[in-house]
């Protein structure tokens, strides 16, 4: 057969494990979980691409791999490796895609939440950051529309990362009430390393009366990472959904779906 591309839709919490993708020295990835189940169902090692690198403890509603195959899927491949894999790890479908797919580079947009309760909870320990301070949710829901008009988010970005370019183009970004939760709404092009948790820590300090709008302000045209707040943990961080262009992804014929 020839060699043919495939994109790996999946879902996962993150709760035990150190990340998204394969790193160095850090084991119990799902990256590396899930080359491990592929490697147990069809007989044969594969390495994985990923699209959206999720920090430990992070989770993800929806997230692709891709990967390159020569061999024949088999029928049962979802029921089979989901049957295989940790029972917080899902393989939602598998798509065919032109050789030249990348579930990295061809994503047009991603959309992240941020989970905090305020009251004591133990079914959100795991998914949510409690947070048991008054905020004010106006001056929160102000600061939050005010990043859809900067695009230079430099301050927002961990140190040491390895990018080109720190321009974001933010088209959602808002607050939201939940029965049981407040939750930060993202919706980007890209986003930097960390900048999502240092959104959010940011603006819980500007909720707290801690951080002006002001100063906000300055903090992102100073372009300086030492003055946003990233301490906010990674259990509390949802990659919601990648989108693509449409027609880029076609279920892979001969699949039976879950």
């Amino acid at each position: 057969m020839a060699l043919q591309r495939y994109f790996l839709e999946l879902m996962y919490k993150g709760t035990h494990y150190s990340g998204f993708q394969s790193q160095k020295n850090t084991p119990d990835t799902i990256q590396e979980l899930v080359e491990r189940a592929f490697a147990v169902l069809q007989r044969e090692p594969v390495s994985l691409t990923g699209s959206s690198r999720t920090d430990a403890a992070v989770h993800a509603l929806q997230n692709f791999f891709h990967f390159d195959y020569e061999g024949s899927i088999h029928p049962q491949f979802l029921y089979k490796i989901n049957s295989i894999l940790p029972r917080d790890i899902v393989i939602k479908n598998i798509y065919t895609v032109a050789p030249e797919a990348h579930c990295r580079f061809d994503a047009i947009t991603r959309v992240y939440e941020y989970h905090i309760y305020q009251h004591k909870n133990p079914f959100l320990e795991e998914t949510a950051y409690y947070f048991p301070y008054a905020l004010d949710m106006d001056k929160m829901q102000e600061a939050a529309a005010v990043l859809t008009t900067y695009h230079d988010f430099t301050a927002f970005s961990k140190r040491n990362t390895q990018v080109k370019t720190f321009t974001c183009n933010i088209m959602e970004s808002e607050w939201r009430t939940g029965e049981n939760e407040i939750i930060y709404h993202v919706k980007s092009n890209r986003f930097l390393r960390g900048m999502v948790r240092g959104l959010a820590g940011t603006q819980l300090q500007i909720g707290r009366g801690k951080l002006s709008m002001d100063a906000f302000k300055k903090t992102i045209e100073g372009r300086d990472c030492t003055k946003a707040d990233f301490s906010v943990p990674g259990h509390g961080l949802f990659l919601i959904r990648v989108e693509y262009p449409d027609g880029l992804l076609t279920l892979a014929p001969g699949i039976i779906q879950s």
